[in-house]
């Protein structure tokens, strides 16, 4: 029995060939029927609507495993948003440590030293590596994306954070969050959004404050000017009531009822534990056909370093190695044009600012199935490219 049909394609097809990281593939079974409770045409300010966003709150910390004594506040802006009412908020008593191997550690340098003026270190590593961790000062501040989802460079664990620590530890662990078992009590700040692992809409932003950073709201007024959604301070303590739904700025009521069927199906399939072993098993597929195939490689040079949402894949081939950075993007997309042409996966492309690759999405609400049938479509894009662009080299 033959996997390719005359033409040499392969036979099976993914049963969804949405494997973006972001925004992300719905749950399995979702459909617009999720919706038809939203608070529309609601004030977010109603009973009605604060109960619904008071209820996505609590649920998500459940879900998450969230000790006591966190708070957790829906913020605009997408994670983006987040991070940022976190560092404008937060930083400033002390030197801070950036650490960047990716492009969003890269953006939250340049806001740490052009932007808020800040007295520091960047700790930089190439894509697909990490900076040494031994190095961090945790005199200082120190700020870090948990899972690089651009490159597919992830922390492995929260061992080397001293329990002890005299900064703050801020997070962005948008594309881990939901996914990966975090070590709260090595964090103080955590931020994601709901189109991540959630696989729900855009443009709204999570933030968790442990109790040292609320310490930190309490007993440091930073003396810089703050938007007005992001002014998370009443007086000189924290405005709790941000952390009971009532948002700096009007939500997406239909947004928000999207993200609460995602919590709906998450606590349905067994909660996180199930989330993190369905994410696992992603990765297990592509690790497989990765181990199988010589033109393949994940871009985490480190085992123990590479991401379980954020497949990040790059090309090693003597057709291949001897393209400039313009062929090797224009063999790239070339493949992946011919992928979403078939209809077996859209939207994988590496990050803009990564080197040539392709990443495929792997959080909880993909099917591994589905990441296995996508592989052999690979092979076939990838020998079909290789193919076209040595005849042209010729």
């Amino acid at each position: 029995m033959t996997n390719h049909d005359a033409t040499g394609k392969p036979v099976s097809r993914p049963s969804d060939a949405r494997f973006s990281p972001g925004p992300t593939r719905k749950f399995e079974g979702w459909s617009p029927s999720h919706l038809t409770g939203a608070a529309l045409g609601r004030s977010h300010r109603s009973k009605l609507g604060k109960s619904k966003l008071g209820s996505l709150i609590e649920r998500s910390k459940s879900v998450l495993g969230m000790p006591e004594g966190w708070r957790l506040g829906i913020i605009a802006g997408s994670d983006t948003g987040a991070v940022e009412c976190a560092m404008w908020n937060l930083l400033g008593p002390r030197p801070v440590d950036v650490l960047v191997w990716e492009a969003f550690g890269k953006d939250w340098a340049i806001d740490a030293t052009d932007e808020l003026k800040l007295e520091g270190r960047t700790l930089k590593a190439d894509f697909g590596a990490m900076p040494d961790l031994s190095t961090v000062d945790f005199g200082h501040d120190v700020v870090l994306t948990w899972n690089g989802t651009t490159s597919g460079v992830r922390i492995p664990d929260g061992d080397w954070i001293p329990a002890d620590r005299e900064g703050l530890v801020i997070a962005d662990a948008t594309s881990a969050a939901f996914a990966m078992d975090l070590p709260w009590d090595k964090l103080d700040v955590v931020t994601w959004s709901w189109q991540k692992v959630l696989g729900g809409e855009a443009a709204h932003g999570m933030l968790a404050l442990g109790p040292r950073a609320v310490e930190r709201i309490e007993q440091y007024q930073p003396d810089r000017a703050i938007p007005k959604i992001y002014r998370i301070r009443k007086g000189r303590g924290l405005n709790e009531a941000v952390f009971q739904g009532a948002t700096l700025n009007t939500p997406s009521m239909l947004a928000v009822e999207d993200c609460l069927a995602a919590l709906d199906w998450a606590e349905g399939i067994g909660g996180l534990p199930v989330l993190v072993a369905r994410s696992q098993a992603n990765f297990d597929a592509m690790a497989a056909w990765i181990e199988r195939t010589p033109w393949a490689d994940f871009m985490a040079l480190d085992p123990k370093t590479r991401s379980t949402t954020s497949l990040c894949v790059t090309i090693s081939d003597p057709v291949f190695d001897a393209l400039d950075e313009g062929g090797k993007r224009g063999f790239v997309a070339q493949m992946l044009e011919m992928l979403a042409d078939e209809d077996v996966a859209y939207d994988i492309d590496g990050y803009r600012s990564a080197p040539p690759s392709f990443r495929v999405w792997g959080g909880g609400t993909v099917e591994a199935s589905d990441i296995a049938a996508l592989t052999p479509w690979l092979d076939w894009a990838f020998a079909a490219t290789k193919a076209a662009f040595a005849k042209n080299a010729a």
